[in-house]
């Protein structure tokens, strides 16, 4: 029995990009809520929180990246042309974080407040790109010849931009959330407070934008039962538990934010995201590319995606592996007294 390796391919991917979103997803929401800290003290804090685990994030973008690149060549080919602007724009922002990462705990005292703000703003500004390049990817993108045939500047439109705050609202949560799990004292009441207000928002958005994308392409919303003639119960009522797995995220966030939980805000807020991606999958699969290719039109010839298997099933585990044991030895709470750097 032959293995269907553009499906496995397609799988590998799309788990590495839920992974890059849930876990650098904090680490920029911890970014984002740097403005909001009300001392010096506590954005170092807030900082050593994600500094043994950061850089390690960003391998799943590598590695989703990466892939789409070897395994989906056409899918590639026409992607990152589609995308160029927002491409450049998320990398400017993860250079400059990760530059201001370095600087801020090695440079002169006087450039703290500056490498403080650049900060911030390549966390804000990598979330708003994502979030243009997963609205534009929800749109669609417009091929002639296996190619792309669109304009420069088809991603930018008012409902992009209304994912791409949404999706910094999201990430805001995932931070607040991360933060009340890690830290202590007046800082873990901030985080309390954040997650409320960040919460709030990210369920706002997601209903606007679900209704939004239904709105913008009819494929979608067909996917999901409704038609001309209304909405197909017997369509809608299996994928409902999409949905519903978002509000219990929501609920369990409330609920935990209610009681200052230390874990469960973070997890209802990892249960809010899972939802989503889940909702966004059944929306433009089998597409690699909405709504023009899909992964098996896409994807490179099976001896090379066999090739490329067997070095990610030896390397995949060690990736995995490391990334476990980073985060159990740098499990428990951040205090003042306890850095990194």
């Amino acid at each position: 029995m032959s293995l269907d390796l553009p499906f496995i391919w397609a799988g590998l991917i799309a788990t590495a990009v839920l992974l890059y979103v849930l876990l650098d997803g904090f680490d920029l929401g911890v970014g984002i809520l740097f403005p909001f800290s009300r001392s010096q003290q506590d954005r170092d804090v807030m900082m050593n929180t994600v500094a043994p685990v950061w850089d390690g994030n960003e391998t799943w973008l590598v590695l989703g990246g990466g892939g789409l690149l070897a395994a989906f060549p056409l899918a590639y080919s026409i992607l990152m042309p589609a995308f160029y602007l927002p491409v450049v724009l998320m990398l400017t922002g993860l250079i400059l974080r990760g530059v201001a990462f370095e600087f801020r705990f090695r440079g002169l005292r006087r450039g703290r407040p500056f490498w403080t703000a650049m900060f911030a703003l390549g966390s804000i500004l990598a979330a708003f790109a994502q979030g243009l390049i997963l609205g534009g990817f929800i749109q669609g993108v417009e091929v002639a010849g296996d190619r792309f045939a669109g304009g420069t500047w088809d991603w930018f439109t008012p409902y992009t931009l209304l994912v791409a705050v949404g999706l910094v609202c999201g990430y805001a949560l995932l931070g607040a959330a991360w933060l009340m799990w890690k830290t202590t004292d007046a800082l873990h009441g901030d985080a309390r407070r954040w997650a409320v207000i960040a919460g709030g928002l990210t369920a706002l958005f997601l209903l606007v934008v679900s209704v939004a994308t239904l709105v913008v392409h009819p494929l979608v919303a067909e996917r999901w039962g409704w038609t001309e003639a209304g909405l197909d119960i017997a369509r809608f009522l299996p994928l409902s538990v999409i949905p519903l797995l978002g509000l219990a995220g929501l609920a369990t966030v409330a609920v935990g934010v209610a009681r200052a939980s230390h874990v469960w805000p973070f997890l209802g807020a990892v249960l809010v995201f899972l939802s989503g991606y889940i909702g966004l999958a059944v929306g433009f699969f089998p597409y690699v590319v909405p709504y023009a290719v899909d992964f098996r039109q896409g994807a490179a010839p099976d001896n090379a995606l066999g090739l490329m298997l067997v070095g990610t099933v030896a390397i995949l585990p060690l990736i995995l592996g490391y990334t476990a044991w980073v985060y159990w030895v740098f499990r428990g709470k951040v205090t003042p007294e306890a850095g990194y750097h």
